[in-house]
């Protein structure tokens, strides 16, 4: 549809500028609400569990969209704004895997600080393997998708709790969850080990050497997103009821 400017070999990625007049198109024949954030064949549950996020007028940011797809178990293309361009996330929460057109290790050594959700569909791809006549992207843009949501939590734009572990609470590591092959800096190993042997809160990791509050509110997202943090409302730490183990 539009010509490219990238150098030869870049993914061939539209401009956010034609991605939005595209939107507007959508907007205007009602196919998408005015923000623009997603379409009216997502599932009213869904729906609602975004909407949670967005307050005065401002999109959901990935990590929220992100662990509502895991909640929901729904395979869903998140188009983001990188830069200029637009890049689909299509994300399959049951087969664990990620499509990006933009190679996975590029796409995570970039600023996932500054990426922004411009819309949500449900996927259209499907992940291979897939029954007969299924769309199904190219073989080497599909990548695991526990590294992607570790690197969303530690360095993504959500720098506070989701609200799922929010609150008064505490929180250990769920025993024989397996961390293997994500990134962790020694300083995040020492404190997942401290959270394996036993339950703490928020305020008590925060004091914990080269952990302030904005980085233990982050791992705490990260090892939710993996499956793998008891949430307790009822231990001493705490002063709520009610335990949950949050698991995907």
């Amino acid at each position: 549809m539009f010509p490219s400017t990238l150098p030869f070999g870049e993914p061939d990625l539209m401009r956010v500028s034609a991605f939005q007049r595209y939107l507007d198109d959508l907007v205007r024949v009602g196919s998408v609400d005015p923000n623009g954030t997603r379409l009216s064949s997502l599932s009213p549950s869904l729906l609602q569990d975004l909407e949670r996020f967005e307050r005065n007028g401002s999109q959901s940011e990935v990590l929220d969209v992100l662990a509502a797809c895991l909640r929901h178990a729904r395979a869903l293309t998140l188009n983001l704004q990188w830069s200029d361009r637009v890049v689909p996330l299509t994300v399959f929460p049951a087969e664990r895997l990620v499509h990006c057109a933009v190679p996975m290790p590029q796409f995570l050594a970039s600023r996932l600080s500054e990426l922004q959700v411009l819309q949500v569909e449900p996927a259209l791809l499907r992940t291979p393997g897939h029954r007969e006549h299924a769309l199904v992207g190219e073989l080497e843009h599909y990548s695991p998708l526990a590294p992607l949501m570790w690197e969303m939590a530690l360095r993504g734009a959500r720098a506070v709790l989701l609200p799922e572990i929010a609150g008064h609470a505490a929180y250990r590591v769920a025993p024989g969850v397996n961390l293997r092959g994500l990134d962790m800096p020694s300083v995040l190993g020492v404190a997942v080990d401290r959270l394996r042997r036993r339950t703490c809160n928020l305020r008590e990791m925060s004091e914990w050497p080269a952990l302030d509050r904005e980085r233990a509110m982050r791992l705490l997202n990260a090892l939710y997103l993996q499956g793998g943090l008891i949430v307790s409302r009822t231990h001493p730490s705490a002063a709520s009821d009610g335990w949950r183990r949050s698991r995907f």
